[in-house]
């Protein structure tokens, strides 16, 4: 905004080029993320996480929910939200953390090229016209496998071994 104001006829066309709706995704998840928090329910479900019987299967559910949720959402704001909720399992189980934490943030951004994510957004908005359908078609693949894929490797190498 600075460069515009200074110099308004070198950055002309800048603002059209922006992808508003990109931002717009964004803003949208870390402002329900924060309304999630302020409303205690990240709160409820890190509990009732930490209560079910298997802490072991209790994280994999959420590495699972993870990948499949950041597949429509930032990954930024999803690991804002999802970080906490693994708190009480981890303390709960005595599980190490930082390789319960890492499982779950690659669950996360690994489908982050999903075309209904931020990045595959972006990718798709500055893919030429003629390409774009293949594109999506690619992306839609990357994501599924990585939905499948990530929670089931992330579990074996980072999960297993932490419990």
């Amino acid at each position: 905004m600075l460069l515009n104001l200074v110099m308004p006829r070198s950055s002309a066309g800048a603002m059209r080029l922006i992808s508003w709706n990109i931002i717009l995704l964004i803003c949208g998840v870390v402002t329900y993320v924060e309304l999630l928090e302020r409303t205690g329910t990240l709160d409820m479900l890190g509990q009732s996480l930490s209560g079910m019987s298997s802490p072991l299967l209790a994280v994999l559910l959420l590495c699972a929910v993870g990948a499949v949720t950041s597949a429509f959402a930032s990954s930024a704001g999803l690991l804002g939200a999802m970080i906490p909720l693994v708190v009480p399992v981890v303390i709960a189980s005595g599980a190490h953390p930082v390789a319960i934490v890492t499982a779950l943030s690659i669950c996360i951004t690994v489908v982050d090229a999903a075309p209904f994510s931020s990045i595959g957004a972006l990718v798709l908005t500055n893919t030429p016209s003629a390409e774009r359908e293949w594109m999506h078609a690619g992306l839609l693949r990357w994501c599924a496998a990585m939905v499948v894929s990530a929670p089931i490797l992330t579990g074996l190498i980072l999960v297993l071994p932490a419990f």
